[in-house]
C-alpha cells in the first residue's frame, strides 16, 4: 500500500478518534458510553498500529495518537 493511502487511513482514524471524543462529552447512557469508549479504543489501536508501520519516515507518532491512554481517555 502506498504511503499516501496509509496517511489517508491515518487521517480517517484521527477524525474518528476526534468524533468519539466529542461524543463522550455529551450526556450518554452507560451502554452508549461503553460502546463509544470501545470504538475509541479500537480506533486508537488501529491508528497506533498504522502509525508504527508507516512512520519510519519521521519516527514520531502523530500527536492525536500519543495523547490517548489505553482506555481511550485523553491524557
Amino acid at each position: 500500500m502506498a504511503v499516501d493511502q496509509r496517511l489517508e487511513q491515518l487521517r480517517a482514524h484521527r477524525n474518528n478518534i476526534q468524533r468519539y471524543r466529542r461524543l463522550l462529552t455529551n450526556k450518554l447512557s452507560e451502554l452508549e458510553r461503553q460502546f463509544i469508549e470501545r470504538r475509541l479504543a479500537e480506533e486508537t489501536d488501529a491508528a497506533r498500529l498504522l502509525a508504527d508501520n508507516i512512520l519510519p519516515i519521521s519516527r514520531q507518532t502523530p500527536q492525536v495518537v500519543n495523547n490517548i491512554s489505553s482506555s481511550g481517555r485523553v491524557l
